[in-house]
């Protein structure tokens, strides 16, 4: 008991020795924190319409604050505001709405969204009142622009109207965001979309000589002139094979691939078609065209009939030499392998869009002793042609021979033009390999294209 009161009054000295320690500490948190003082803000702050765009877009730009990366360096961030009408608030629970409503109720509230869209422009004139201050973007500290960026389509909540009054500041942010500055309003500011993106000047141009090269050689063309073409062997081997054909008696077998009508590689096809079918008709050789596509056979029964017309012999022409098979891949490849087998053809010509058939087709041809012309512009499928083709006409050159066979101008002039334009690229990538190795950027940058 004689220690009791001796340990009573330590336990009191330790209690309060310890209660005045933390009012102690307390004020100079307190001090520290209301000693920072906030940043400077940005200057310089400027809104225009973004370039070279479809519109719906604002770029801000300003000077850093001075207390970024300098000064006191308590800038971390800058949050860019944009200032929004209440009505904004309705369109966007119009959109809610609208999500689930269905019948004659989406009906009407699409009715109402359309109007309310209308009013955008309307509701911004409302500035200052009846709207408030909404983050819309935040960029870290050192970067001195943002683009807000909206969409066209006006049913997003996204949307970004053209021909709007907008208003932007931006707060530059310390470590605490309550301690921030504000910069001065910018606006009223409005986005439209361009007529031309510069940025593409360099297309524009190549499109523009392109252009006026094919205008040219055509025109050409249309007049007579003699328009030189590189010959190619496929191309060549086409008189030979037709010739063959007819002083063995045997037929020839045309087969346009599985492409549709539409595809490039058959129109080609049918261009060549043409020309082999005129052949036949002076010749008076057999022709079979079986067809994958009814549409295919289509026209390619009016171009082997006008051929027969042009060589003079309409009488000879008879509709079975084109006729439909089937749209099964492997049956239609089954038949035209029968076919090859049973008439023993002396040439075979594949011209169009092939895709896994290439191999048997060819394949069995080569069984059959035929010649073999194939052209097709499916990369794929070139390699099959290469080894089991005597001839093969590799991607562009399907194209070319269909200009070197009928000699249409069109078709010769744009091929002219190609030709003309492809030189053009292989001198201009030279030069700029070499301008690139001197470090001569201007003309570089007579090429360089924004998206």
């Amino acid at each position: 008991m004689k220690y009791k009161s001796l340990v009573i009054l330590l336990f009191f000295f330790c209690a309060f020795t310890l209660s005045a320690a933390q009012e102690d500490a307390a004020p100079v948190d307190t001090v520290q924190v209301d000693s920072i003082p906030p940043p400077a803000p940005v200057s310089m702050l400027t809104a225009k319409d973004g370039e070279n765009d479809h519109g719906h877009s604002i770029t801000l730009r300003w000077e850093l604050s001075a207390d970024d990366g300098a000064g006191q360096n308590s800038v971390l961030s800058y949050d860019v505001f944009r200032w929004v009408p209440f009505f904004m608030d309705t369109l966007q629970s119009i959109g809610d709405s609208l999500d689930a409503a269905e019948g004659a109720v989406a009906e009407q509230l699409r009715e109402q969204r359309d109007q309310a869209i209308a009013m955008i422009p309307q509701a911004h004139t409302s500035y200052p009142e009846q709207g408030e201050w909404r983050k819309i973007g935040v960029t870290v500290s050192g970067q001195s622009s943002y683009k807000d960026v909206g969409v066209k389509e006006r049913e997003s909540a996204d949307y970004l109207a053209d021909h709007t009054d907008y208003y932007y500041r931006v707060d530059a942010v310390t470590a605490d965001p309550a301690i921030r500055a504000s910069s001065e309003i910018v606006g009223p500011v409005q986005s439209y979309g361009q007529l031309f993106n510069t940025g593409r000047i360099p297309v524009f141009v190549a499109v523009l000589v392109f252009g006026l090269l094919t205008i040219l050689f055509v025109t050409r063309a249309r007049r007579g002139a003699e328009l030189y073409v590189r010959p190619l062997a496929g191309i060549e081997a086409v008189d030979d094979a037709i010739g063959r054909a007819t002083e063995m008696g045997k037929p020839i077998l045309y087969v346009l691939g599985l492409g549709t009508a539409a595809d490039i590689g058959t129109i080609a096809s049918f261009t060549i078609l043409g020309r082999v079918a005129k052949r036949v008709a002076e010749y008076q050789t057999k022709l079979i065209v079986p067809c994958y596509d009814p549409i295919v056979m289509t026209v390619a029964q009016e171009t082997v009939k006008a051929a027969y017309l042009d060589a003079g012999r309409p009488d000879d022409y008879y509709e079975d030499i084109v006729y439909f098979v089937t749209q099964s891949q492997f049956a239609y490849v089954a038949a035209v392998n029968g076919t090859m087998l049973r008439e023993l053809p002396a040439t075979n010509m594949y011209m169009g869009v092939f895709f896994a058939e290439s191999l048997i087709l060819a394949e069995t041809g080569a069984l059959a002793g035929s010649i073999q012309i194939a052209g097709t512009d499916q990369v794929a499928q070139l390699p099959f042609f290469i080894v089991a083709c005597d001839y093969t006409l590799i991607g562009e050159e399907l194209y070319a021979a269909s200009a070197y066979l009928g000699r249409e101008p069109i078709l010769l002039g744009s091929l002219k033009a190609q030709d003309y334009a492809k030189a053009a690229v292989i001198i201009l990538a030279a030069l700029g390999l070499l301008a690139a190795s001197l470090d001569w950027t201007a003309f570089i940058n007579l090429f360089s294209v924004t998206s």
